[in-house]
């Protein structure tokens, strides 16, 4: 399952989102859920312990002026390659 992220950390149930996120699954950041991205952040610490295939969306995270500010762990991606995520995951569940 391909679970998206478009709300800050801070303005949903960030905990519950990572604990039903499961090892097969990816999670994208988009919008304000880049801000979970963030390296050394509480959210970002948080994901890198229980998520195995995070990404980021690039223009999402240059439109915020946070380039360069996240995590390594993170995978930085472009629309094509949100595309390839919805192709692998068939079922999607938006947050």
């Amino acid at each position: 399952m391909l679970f998206t992220l478009a709300r800050s950390p801070q303005q949903c149930d960030f905990s519950l989102i990572v604990k039903l996120v499961a090892q097969e699954d990816a999670l994208l950041l988009m919008q304000d859920g880049v801000l979970a991205a963030l390296d050394g952040s509480e959210a970002c610490n948080l994901l890198s312990q229980h998520v195995q295939s995070i990404y980021v969306l690039s223009e999402d995270l240059a439109a915020r002026g946070l380039v360069g500010q996240i995590s390594h762990k993170i995978t930085l991606i472009d629309y094509t390659g949100f595309v390839a995520l919805t192709e692998k995951h068939t079922q999607q569940t938006a947050w």
